[in-house]
C-alpha cells in the first residue's frame, strides 16, 4: 500500500512540474514580443523605430529579476538593448543584435516564452541567428540589401 502510495505521488508531482512548465511566462512572453520588434525593425533598415523597440525591450528587461530570470543573461539582455537603443545607425544597432538573439534563444530554449511555434533561423553570411514568429525569412543582419537571406535551422514548440 505505501509503495502504491508513493508511485502515485511521484506521478501527480511529474504532472504538476510538466504542466507548470508549459505554461507560458507572461513576462518572458512580453519579452519575446519586445524582442520580435526589434527583429522586425531592424529587418525594415529602420533606425528609429529600432531605437524605440530596443528602449520597449529594455524597460521590459528591466521589470524582471533574477527569481525570473538569471542574472547574467538578465544583465546581457539589458546591456546590449541599451547599446541598440543608443546607436547611431542601422550598422551599429544591429551588431549588439548579435549577442541579444544569442540570449534570447537560450532563453527560448530554456522557458516557454510563445504559445506559437519560435523559429531559429541563420544567416551563413552574416554568421548570426535570429529568432521569428515564421518561417519565412526576414533577415535582420542585412534588411533589404539581403531580405531572405538564411534558412531555419530549428523550432522551438
Amino acid at each position: 500500500m505505501k509503495k502504491y502510495l508513493i508511485t502515485f505521488l511521484f506521478s501527480v508531482f511529474a504532472v504538476l512540474s510538466v504542466n507548470a512548465q508549459s505554461k507560458t511566462n507572461p513576462q518572458l512572453s512580453k519579452l519575446y514580443q519586445n524582442y520580435i520588434a526589434v527583429k522586425s525593425a531592424l529587418a525594415s533598415d529602420d533606425f528609429k523605430k529600432t531605437s524605440v523597440a530596443a528602449g520597449e525591450f529594455l524597460k521590459t528587461a528591466s521589470l524582471l529579476n533574477s527569481k525570473t530570470l538569471d542574472e547574467k543573461k538578465l544583465n546581457s539582455l539589458k546591456s546590449e538593448s541599451k547599446i541598440i537603443a543608443a546607436a547611431k545607425n542601422i550598422d551599429a544597432q544591429r551588431k549588439p543584435f548579435y549577442k541579444l538573439s544569442e540570449v534570447m534563444i537560450a532563453i527560448a530554449n530554456e522557458y516557454k516564452i510563445s504559445d506559437k511555434t519560435i523559429y531559429v533561423q541563420y544567416c551563413p553570411m552574416a554568421e548570426g541567428s535570429w529568432l521569428s514568429n515564421e518561417k519565412q525569412i526576414i533577415n535582420p543582419y542585412y534588411g533589404s540589401s539581403m531580405l531572405k537571406c538564411g534558412s531555419v535551422k530549428s523550432e522551438i514548440k
